[in-house]
């Protein structure tokens, strides 16, 4: 059943899976037909098939990946292995690192980066606020 056809292109849900952008098929066929995944440009289908050479843009939790196909896989691998599938673009990296820090340096500055103040806390801001303290 093997031919040269399938060696050399494989289903783009399949692939993302294989490299690990994703945990499971189901959601990177979610992720490809919500338009976060685009090949060489254009939105696709789950059932594209690609090939080494075609360029990947990601969107994974709002930060953009841009990543060229280096090579096909048919089973997921461990990650060392998963990286040598492709390589990403430099630019893109850098933009997505500075998207990070700035996600993070928001968090720091939230007015309550633990979520919902405790009891403890309102019965404090309250005091502050009749100027009790």
């Amino acid at each position: 059943m093997d031919n040269a056809h399938d060696k050399a292109a494989m289903r783009l849900d399949k692939w993302l899976w294989a490299a690990r952008f994703f945990k499971t098929r189901a959601l990177a066929q979610k992720h490809i037909e919500l338009g976060r995944v685009q090949v060489n440009g254009a939105k696709v289908k789950n059932s594209k098939n690609i090939s080494a050479g075609d360029v990947l843009d990601l969107t994974l939790n709002s930060l953009p990946y841009k990543i060229k196909v280096l090579a096909l896989n048919h089973q997921r691998r461990p990650a060392p292995e998963a990286r040598m599938l492709y390589e990403e673009d430099q630019e893109t990296a850098r933009r997505r690192e500075e998207q990070k820090l700035l996600d993070q340096a928001s968090r720091v500055s939230a007015a309550y980066p633990d979520g919902r103040p405790t009891k403890r806390d309102r019965r404090r801001i309250d005091k502050i606020k009749r100027g009790e303290w």
